[in-house]
C-alpha cells in the first residue's frame, strides 16, 4: 500500500461507490454521508466516483421489485456499496418474495458477503446513555463477526406448508465446513489487529450445526491461528455475558441468526442504534479489494422519516469503515471517527441521544455539518 492506494490498483482511477439510500430515514442520513464524501474530495484530494440507485421499497415502487437486475449488476462492479435502510409499514402486506428486505438479502447473497462486521463502541461522551452502568460500558470496543450468507435465513427447505389440518412453518439451519472456515478466518485476522482474542458462540449443546461450528472454528484456530486466544460459549450465555460484563470480549464470531440477535443487543450497550455502523465483506476482487457493502445497523424508522430527527452517525461511521476496509485508508477513517467523537464530546446530540436537562437536539443536517466542521479542525 502506498498513500492510501492498494498495490496493483490504478492510482489514476477513483474508487467507485454505489449509494443505495433506500427507504424511511435512509435518504436523510445518506445526505450527510455525501457531505463527508464531498469534504474528502475538496479538502483531502480523495475523490470517489459516486453513482446512486434504488433498493427496498423505493425500488419496488419504481420497478415492482426490491432490487432491479441492473442495480444488482452495478453493485457487482463497484468497489463498495453504501446502503441506508429498507422497509416501512406501507410494504407490510406485500408478498414475502418482494418485501423490501429481500433486496438487501439479495445483495448480500449474490455478492457473497459472508462476513458481517458489527462494531460496538461506546464513546466516552455517551457512556451515560447506555442502559447499563457507566463503568460497565465506558471504553467498550468489541467487534461481532456474523456469518451472513448461509444458516437459517437461507437454508432449504423453508416455507409455510399444509400438514394435516394445519399449517407448519419451516426454516432450516445449514452450514458447510467451508462456510464456517472462511468466517472464522475473518474473525481471527481481525483479532490479530485488535486484542488477539476471539470468542465463538453457537448452541452446540442442542444443535448439530452448532457442534460442527465449534469443531471447525477450533480446527482453524489450531492449524492457522494458534497464537490467538480462542474461547467457546453458548449463544444464550453469550447474550447474558454481554449484558453482565461486555468488556470481557474483543472479537465475537457467530452464525447468521445468533449474530443478528447478539449484535442488536450489543448495539444498545452503546446508547443508541443510531450510533452503530456495519461492514459486510466478501472475497477479494481483481483489484485486491474485497467485495463490500456498508450500512448502519438501524432500520428505516418510518415514524420519524422526513422530520430531521434521524441520527446520521451510524451511516457516517459506515463510510469510515469503507475507508478502512475497502480503500486501505486507515488514517482517514481514524480522522473521521475522531471528528465524530469530538462532536459528541462538544455536546451535540440528535433526538435519540437526549437525556440531559436543557440540551436541545440538533437536526440530522446540523449533525452532519458539525462533523464536517470537526473535520476542518483536524487539518
Amino acid at each position: 500500500m502506498r498513500d492510501g492506494i492498494l498495490e496493483g490498483s490504478d492510482p489514476m482511477t477513483n474508487p467507485s461507490l454505489l449509494i443505495l439510500a433506500g427507504d424511511g430515514i435512509g435518504p436523510e442520513v445518506m445526505a450527510e454521508v455525501k457531505k463527508i464524501i464531498g469534504w474528502y474530495g475538496d479538502k483531502r484530494g480523495i475523490n470517489f466516483d459516486v453513482s446512486e440507485d434504488l433498493v427496498g421499497g423505493s425500488a419496488y415502487d419504481a420497478h415492482g421489485t426490491p432490487l432491479h437486475d441492473n442495480t444488482m449488476a452495478k453493485a457487482q462492479e463497484v468497489d463498495a456499496v453504501l446502503l441506508g435502510a429498507v422497509g416501512g409499514p406501507k410494504y407490510d402486506d406485500l408478498d414475502f418474495s418482494v418485501k423490501p428486505e429481500r433486496g438487501l438479502l439479495r445483495l448480500r447473497k449474490e455478492m457473497d458477503l459472508y462476513a458481517n462486521l458489527r462494531p460496538a463502541q461506546c464513546f466516552d461522551a455517551l457512556a451515560d446513555f447506555s442502559s447499563l452502568k457507566k463503568d460497565v460500558v465506558a471504553g467498550l470496543d468489541i467487534m461481532i463477526v456474523r456469518e451472513l450468507t448461509s444458516g437459517i435465513y437461507f437454508g432449504e427447505p423453508r416455507g409455510i406448508f399444509e400438514e394435516g389440518n394445519e399449517r407448519v412453518g419451516i426454516n432450516t439451519q445449514r452450514y458447510t465446513e467451508s462456510e464456517i472456515e472462511r468466517v472464522a478466518r475473518s474473525a481471527f485476522e481481525l483479532a490479530k489487529r485488535r486484542g488477539n482474542k476471539v470468542c465463538s458462540m453457537e448452541k452446540a449443546n442442542v444443535m448439530e450445526s452448532g457442534i460442527l461450528w465449534r469443531e471447525v472454528v477450533q480446527r482453524v484456530h489450531d492449524t492457522e491461528y494458534p497464537d490467538v486466544e480462542l474461547s467457546h460459549m453458548y449463544a444464550d450465555a453469550g447474550a447474558m455475558q454481554l449484558c453482565r460484563w461486555p468488556k470481557q470480549f474483543d472479537v465475537i464470531v457467530t452464525d447468521n441468526l445468533f449474530g443478528d440477535l447478539l449484535s442488536d443487543a450489543a448495539a444498545m450497550l452503546t446508547g443508541s442504534l443510531g450510533m452503530l455502523p456495519s461492514a459486510s465483506l466478501g472475497a477479494p476482487m481483481a483489484n485486491g479489494r474485497p467485495k463490500a457493502l456498508y450500512e448502519p445497523v438501524h432500520g428505516s424508522a418510518p415514524d420519524i422519516a422526513g422530520q430531521g430527527k434521524a441520527n446520521p452517525i451510524a451511516c457516517i461511521l459506515s463510510f469510515a469503515m469503507a475507508l478502512r476496509y475497502s480503500f486501505d485508508m486507515g488514517d482517514e477513517a481514524d480522522r473521521l471517527e475522531k471528528a465524530v467523537e469530538q462532536v459528541l464530546a462538544d455536546g451535540k446530540r440528535t433526538a435519540d441521544l437526549l437525556g440531559e436537562d436543557g440540551v436541545q437536539p440538533v437536526t440530522t443536517s446540523e449533525m452532519g455539518d458539525a462533523i464536517v466542521e470537526a473535520l476542518n479542525a483536524s487539518l
